[in-house]
């Protein structure tokens, strides 16, 4: 549990290991406004049954599903642009725009998904979702020119931004406190898997002609839409987003399948009460969403600058120019021949969803914030010696392996860290009554950061060099690690209500965490 400095009192009040706290002591826990019988209660989260386990992670999987869609395209993508170049006989600049516009596009669907997942909720959002990408896949598949082309990937942008941004709030809002973190990562996984069933179709028809291959490849991505629509029968809807439409017993009735110690589910359901401002209304003031976004508190403030900084470091480091231009990187290393280059990816695809496995395991038990830590360091490390690789050792043999080497290294590090942690604390540091819009604000900068990236990376790279962009992007992810140390608080083990309550202490946020895991004593002052 962290410690945070606080000023002196005499109030001699004890910690949760009965020691007593003093006239001299500087810490105080961060959920001390808690009493140790809510601390007791909350252990209790940790057993969970088979039967409830099993629920909460079916929920999790199937609403994870539209993060296929997203991972699929972005894998298909770098693929299927080679041929479609060929094909369409589309320039740079184009190739540029068809391959960003994505990211761009897909802003207007989280800045829409905030207030229609409040409207509609969140379960029927991720099927809204899944219909506007079908679409635009589908019209993709069957375009005969760069325009039409181009008006699929638009649709398949909107239906993406709903699906990015609502799928963790949705397994946030229905998980346990216990496996929160692992569970809010799940989308991440499903990228990743997307993203490598993309490599793989790249490669499988790659050898079919090139006026009929790209189409089959992006045609591919429709069929997860069956999935999605069963999953929309199996899943219940959100206990958070259904106590804010006042259908508390229905609230009652999901926790019940998530938890099914009665006590703790009543506790729970009057803690989300009080946190939408339910049974304590005036407590909040009545102004729209919007309205407190544009003109935060100073807590919500420090939530928005962790929530959006998270999310813009995410993409701005250059994950998807790797992702999405890899054949073109591993070409500037020397791999040869477009079958060559695509069974590279492959192994880039692998790495990639190989370590989201390892982030799920760890976010829960190593925390979130150690986990950026390694994250953001180890991109580092691989961005740098993939700049130096490519402007210095030239294209032999041993130029090529330490490119693959960093690469597959720089998505090992993004997918243990910084590519899921950063949606889990996006789903759950704001309050609920923001939530779904907060996290929608945070989305935006995530898919326009993406887009940036990937509609300026050929360009960049024709100008100073794909190695001298890569030196670029070391500088930022550097810059990442501070942006770590300084604004984002370590939140495993704390209930999305508990969470609020880390940003609204200024002291809590101004002093110097001291990180001691789950050790109960707390440190006195002689």
């Amino acid at each position: 549990m962290g410690l945070v400095g606080v000023q002196e009192n005499g109030n001699g009040e004890k910690g949760l290991s009965g020691v007593s706290l003093g006239s001299k002591n500087k810490y105080r826990r961060m959920d001390s406004e808690l009493t140790e019988e809510d601390d007791a209660s909350q252990s209790q989260h940790h057993r969970l049954s088979n039967s409830t386990g099993k629920y909460v992670f079916a929920c999790a999987v199937f609403a994870s599903l539209n993060s296929v869609l997203l991972g699929y395209d972005v894998g298909v993508m770098s693929g299927a642009i080679i041929f479609i170049q060929e094909d369409l006989k589309i320039t740079k600049v184009q190739e540029e725009v068809l391959v960003g516009c994505l990211s761009i596009v897909s802003l207007l669907g989280s800045l829409a998904g905030g207030r229609t997942s409040d409207v509609i909720g969140r379960k029927w959002t991720m099927g809204l979702a899944a219909v506007v990408f079908q679409t635009g896949a589908a019209v993709m598949t069957l375009a005969p020119s760069f325009q039409i082309l181009m008006v699929g990937r638009l649709l398949a942008g909107v239906g993406i931004g709903f699906g990015v941004m609502i799928a963790p709030v949705y397994i946030a809002e229905i998980s346990p406190t216990v496996a929160r973190g692992s569970l809010t990562s799940f989308p991440e996984i499903f990228i990743n898997l997307g993203i490598l069933l993309g490599y793989v179709s790249n490669y499988a028809f790659s050898s079919f002609p090139i006026h009929t291959n790209w189409r089959i490849m992006l045609a591919v991505g429709i069929l997860p839409s069956v999935f999605i629509a069963f999953a929309l029968f199996v899943i219940p809807e959100s206990p958070r987003w259904l106590v804010m439409q006042n259908r508390v017993e229905e609230a009652r009735s999901v926790l019940l399948k998530t938890n099914e110690n009665q006590i703790e589910v009543e506790e729970r359901l009057a803690e989300i009460q009080q946190a939408a401002g339910i049974g304590n209304a005036e407590k909040y003031e009545e102004k729209a969403v919007w309205r407190e976004l544009l003109k935060p508190s100073p807590s919500l403030r420090r939530m928005l600058i962790t929530g959006f900084g998270i999310q813009c470091f995410q993409q701005i480091t250059g994950i998807d120019a790797t992702v999405y231009y890899s054949p073109e990187i591993f070409k500037g290393a020397g791999i040869e021949g477009n079958s060559n280059l695509l069974a590279a990816t492959i192994a880039v695809g692998v790495t990639k969803t190989v370590f989201i496995l390892v982030a799920i395991f760890l976010v829960d038990r190593l925390g979130r914030k150690p986990l950026l830590y390694i994250s953001t360091i180890g991109m580092t490390v691989c961005l740098f010696s993939l700049a130096f690789t490519l402007t210095f050792l030239g294209t032999g043999n041993v130029g090529i392996a330490l490119a693959v080497l960093s690469v597959c290294g720089n998505v090992a590090f993004f997918s243990v860290g910084i590519g899921p942690v950063c949606w889990v604390l996006t789903s759950e540091i704001f309050p609920l009554r923001l939530r779904a819009q907060a996290a929608a604000f945070g989305a935006v900068g995530n898919r326009v950061c993406s887009g940036l990236v990937s509609m300026t990376f050929l360009s960049v790279a024709d100008a100073i060099t794909v190695g001298g962009t890569f030196f670029i992007f070391s500088v930022i992810s550097a810059l990442s690690v501070s942006f770590v140390y300084i604004f984002v608080p370590e939140t495993k083990g704390k209930s999305l209500e508990q969470i609020e309550l880390l940003f609204k202490d200024e002291h809590e946020w101004q002093k110097a965490e001291v990180e001691l895991g789950d050790v109960e004593h707390l440190v006195q002052k002689e």
